[in-house]
């Protein structure tokens, strides 16, 4: 089974535990509730204490391979795409500032546990999980040790990192990914128990339409600048890489949407050493609409829920979000699973939160997707420009297409 089918199952089954959840909370008895809840629990006790160990071996070996081959190119290239990922999420903070107070007026969303019939749906039992590091820890660790791979010659820890990439991936593949709709049917299944699942679902749909044209205005924006900066017709070359966005949205891979996605940037006139080099790598770093989508989802949590929705907590959250979503591609679920440290150490979400922001996340991957790899061909714009003259510097740097293998 591909990655592709994978992807697709997954998506399949978080929609049915959505609806199962909801369907099964309008007759559920109190011990289906706690029973679920006691699942929960020890699902959201792992995720806690794996979060900071899948953030190093994720984060560690993804900033080490940026590194590899580095050079002038890559630095302007990473430097781009990063930026235009924390645009994209300081965006989203003030719509969402400017535009929830209308958009969800009125609509509160309570996850604590309820009381049905004077009893509790409280987990039968618990158990402590607790982390072997913090999430900062974690990500302050990985950026370290990252950086020193690319600086010094260690072929031996870089292969270390590697296997215990693997690790990790296997154990997100193997237990993680198989549990998770249980926890989604769980979650939504308390939602609904309690009374909150109207107003969840209303708004979420919201947020959703939100998000699709919200990464549509930032694709266009994304292409009149680089039409601006590289002289070429920006409309054309959005309708150019039309292919790569409706691949993407079937995909749901960034990876798998490379081939479409070159092919399209080749064909709006960007030179072959810069395609091959920029849009793989791109495919790696550049994920604003991901972020876009996250930044949304998470504030709209934020504004329903009352929790803090300072700025300094949102550029915090955003800045360092940018960094960990490198390893994105390498985890399923994407930006949504290396974010869930941050959302809940930076942003105070409880494990209801989390829960909630998974399945929204996951359930609409796709339009994510499609953003981020349709904007790698404004970046292509750019970067062809500004090396039109030095376009043996980024012959060097070329094998950086293994990255998105």
């Amino acid at each position: 089974m591909n990655l592709k089918s994978l992807s697709d199952n997954l998506l399949i089954k978080i929609v049915i535990a959505i609806i199962l959840g909801i369907i099964v909370s309008f007759f559920a008895p109190e011990w289906l509730g706690r029973a679920v809840a006691t699942f929960n629990g020890l699902f959201s006790g792992f995720l806690g204490f794996f979060i900071p160990v899948l953030i190093f071996a994720l984060v560690a070996p993804a900033i080490a391979g940026l590194g590899k081959g580095a050079g002038k190119w890559l630095g302007i290239t990473a430097g781009i795409a990063y930026g235009s990922t924390i645009v994209s999420g300081l965006i989203a903070y003030f719509i969402s500032i400017a535009f929830y107070p209308i958009l969800l007026a009125n609509q509160t969303l309570d996850t604590g546990i309820a009381d049905i019939d004077e009893g509790s749906l409280a987990p039968y039992f618990s158990v402590e999980m607790p982390a072997p590091f913090p999430v900062m820890t974690a990500l302050l660790l990985s950026f370290c040790v990252g950086v020193a791979m690319t600086t010094v010659k260690s072929d031996h820890l870089y292969g270390l990192t590697k296997e215990f990439e693997a690790v990790v991936i296997k154990v997100i593949w193997g237990f993680v990914i198989p549990l998770l709709p249980i926890y989604i049917f769980g979650m939504f299944l308390t939602l609904g128990m309690n009374g909150n699942i109207g107003d969840v679902l209303v708004a979420f749909t919201k947020v959703l339409i939100l998000a699709v044209v919200m990464t549509l205005v930032y694709l266009f924006a994304q292409y009149l600048i680089a039409g601006a900066i590289s002289g070429r017709n920006p409309f054309k070359a959005l309708k150019t890489m039309a292919p790569a966005y409706f691949t993407a949205l079937g995909t749901s891979s960034s990876a798998a949407t490379i081939p479409v996605t070159l092919d399209a940037a080749l064909k709006n006139g960007i030179s072959k050493p810069v395609a091959g080099f920029v849009i793989p790598l791109c495919a790696t770093i550049h994920l604003s609409g991901s972020m876009m989508k996250l930044t949304l989802y998470a504030f709209a949590l934020v504004y329903l829920t009352g929790a803090d929705s300072s700025f300094g907590a949102a550029l915090g959250f955003i800045l360092l979000l940018g960094i960990m979503m490198v390893a994105a591609p390498g985890v399923p679920g994407g930006a949504v699973m290396v974010a869930v440290g941050l959302l809940q150490s930076n942003m105070g979400f409880d494990d209801s939160m989390v829960a909630l922001m998974i399945a929204a996340y996951i359930a609409i991957d796709s339009v994510g997707t499609a953003a981020n790899v349709t904007g790698d061909g404004a970046i292509a714009m750019i970067v062809d420009k500004l090396a039109r003259n030095k376009i043996e510097d980024l012959e060097e740097v070329s094998s950086a297409q293994d990255l998105a293998k």
